[in-house]
């Protein structure tokens, strides 16, 4: 019985013992190098077991390995027996799973790495975490995209964790992380020293369209177009240059965000604090047309002073038309200041104003009466427009068209491009209106009628009989004598007693010049003849018969 317990304790101990010296696969051991040759190092990880590792994973990337005889290393023993009857290890592997380790814990407590940049992948780069090899996003390598990544190759620097899955051995960290907070400190820091209102030296480091970012010492303000000087500034560009040094003063700081805004003409005097001194109300000026809009033109009085010359303001005859047509971008133009707002910092310009009204230069020259020339701009329903002097139209309505026929008729006579002559009848100036007559050039009645006047007795001839009276003619001029007018007696007011040819005395009762117009009458001349016999020859109230005056009147004519 002793001899088979004493068998059974040896049994225990040799296996304890195997347990002990034997290293178990897929784990971390130590191990003593006994030499180096052909790239590798033979290394002793006890139990008589050696294997063969390459000299390359002894080294970080770029390093040549360091390795003698002797020194003691920590190796992964994958396998311990191969068919050459070595034992499977890796240094590499080791520096691996120490790597993560130590990874996993600075993850955790949300502490830097320090790796080295050593290889460029799609979308980023390597790096080496002393053992653990991590992906790089190319947006997380600086705080601005980087064009040329060469010279922070092999660099050893620190790095921030963001993502690990040790399970699937994927480490993802960011180098802008760690420029972001050491920039955060300094800006912080930069911030603290700096107040509004206060001037600093800064340089240019970007220009956009919407301004320029000036570093001021570790931070970056923004210097907005607006604000670097009091005139219009279309791009940056043209004041400021990258790399350049400028005075600027602080406006405002945001201390939640660390934005800095600046200001260049806050240095400067306010030229509008002088505007109403130096351009009164109507007074002209010549200025610089600096930009061009639908709504008009702004001109540049003087630098950092511009105002806006209406496109209501800019002509007195072109009408809906483009600020462009009339004016040009950097021409210098008169105008005058027709008002001031200070408060809105506005200046109301006008360009016509300092040409005279050619409505008013038209009514000086062309009174009423006076003959004019012009061609025919354009043909509406209601007349004509013709071109005139100083490059305003005048119409003719379609009653001053003809004398003898309907304005719609008589239009149809005339096509754009005509040039016709025509007399001015009205100017108002106010209105911007210029009336104009064709018929009136015809002064035949005028020439007709010159020495008749109201009351006056004339022959005329008849020249057409109608129901409602007769047409007659005097020297050219036609008139009507109605049915009422034929006779004192109703009984003979009849059109068909007489004859065209006749001859007829008639008195004038009225003369229109507008309507080119004789009022006649037969009835008007006998009631004016009796009246006259009566005061002649006799009263009514004393008994004599009415053809007794008559015939006395006609003996005394005998």
């Amino acid at each position: 019985m002793s001899a088979n317990a004493s068998m059974e304790e040896f049994e225990a101990l040799l296996n304890e013992s195997f347990e002990i010296d034997t290293p178990q696969e897929g784990t971390v051991v130590k191990g003593r190098v006994l030499n180096v040759e052909a790239g590798q190092a033979i290394i002793d990880v006890g139990y008589k077991m050696e294997g063969r590792v390459d000299l390359k994973e002894f080294s970080n990337p770029g390093e040549t390995p360091e390795l003698q005889p002797g020194d003691e290393v920590e190796v992964y023993l994958r396998q311990v027996e191969n068919a050459k009857g070595e034992a499977v290890i890796s240094r590499e592997m080791a520096r691996r799973e120490e790597a993560w380790d130590r990874l996993e814990k600075a993850y955790a407590d949300e502490n830097r790495v320090e790796g080295a940049i050593f290889g460029r992948v799609k979308g980023g780069f390597t790096v080496d975490l002393g053992g653990a090899v991590a992906f790089l996003p190319g947006s997380q390598v600086d705080v601005r995209p980087v064009r040329d990544a060469g010279p922070l190759m092999g660099l050893k620097q620190p790095f921030q964790i963001l993502k690990m899955d040790r399970r699937r051995g994927n480490i993802v960290v960011s180098r802008r992380a760690i420029l972001e907070e050491s920039r955060a400190e300094q800006r912080a820091e930069v911030i603290a020293n700096l107040s509004e209102g206060q001037a600093v030296d800064g340089v240019v480091k970007n220009i956009t369209e919407y301004g320029a970012f000036v570093d001021l010492g570790g931070v970056d303000g923004l210097l907005h177009v607006t604000d670097m000087a009091w005139r219009r500034v279309n791009h940056p560009s043209e004041i400021l240059s990258i790399g350049e040094t400028v005075k600027v003063q602080v406006i405002k700081i945001n201390k939640e965000t660390h934005r800095i805004s600046l200001g260049m003409k806050q240095l400067q005097a306010d030229p509008w604090d002088t505007v109403e001194q130096k351009f009164p109300i109507e007074s002209v000026h010549t200025g610089r047309v600096t930009n061009i809009t639908d709504y008009g033109a702004f001109v540049e009085l003087e630098p950092g002073v511009e105002g806006l010359v209406h496109v209501s303001e800019m002509s007195w005859t072109k009408k809906n038309v483009h600020p462009g047509k009339i004016v040009s971008t950097s021409q210098e133009v008169e105008v005058m200041v027709l008002e001031i707002d200070t408060a809105k910092r506005r200046v109301s310009l006008g360009l016509k104003q300092t040409m005279r009204n050619p409505w008013e230069q038209f009514a000086e020259s062309h009174p009423a009466g006076t003959p004019v020339e012009g061609e025919v701009k354009n043909i509406t329903e209601f007349g004509l427009f013709i071109g005139l002097d100083h490059d305003i139209d005048g119409m003719v309505h379609l009653s001053d068209i003809s004398w003898d026929r309907h304005g719609e008729e008589a239009i149809q006579d005339f096509r754009k491009g005509d040039v016709v002559q025509a007399v001015v009848t009205e100017v108002d100036v106010e209105k911007e209106r210029i009336s104009l007559s064709i018929k009136a050039l015809d002064d035949s009645f005028t020439e007709a009628v010159g020495g008749v006047k109201r009351g006056s007795i004339i022959t005329v001839e008849v020249t057409a009989i109608e129901d409602g009276g007769i047409e007659v003619d005097y020297e050219g001029a036609k008139s009507f004598i109605r049915r009422s007018d034929l006779s004192r007696d109703r009984a003979e007011q009849r059109p068909e007693r007489f004859q065209v040819g006749d001859k007829l005395d008639v008195r004038v009762t009225n003369v229109d010049q507008k309507t080119r117009r004789l009022g006649l009458s037969i009835k008007a001349r006998e009631i004016a003849e009796e009246k006259e016999a009566v005061q002649q020859y006799g009263s009514s109230d004393s008994g004599a018969s009415l053809g007794d005056i008559l015939g006395a009147a006609l003996k005394g004519e005998e």
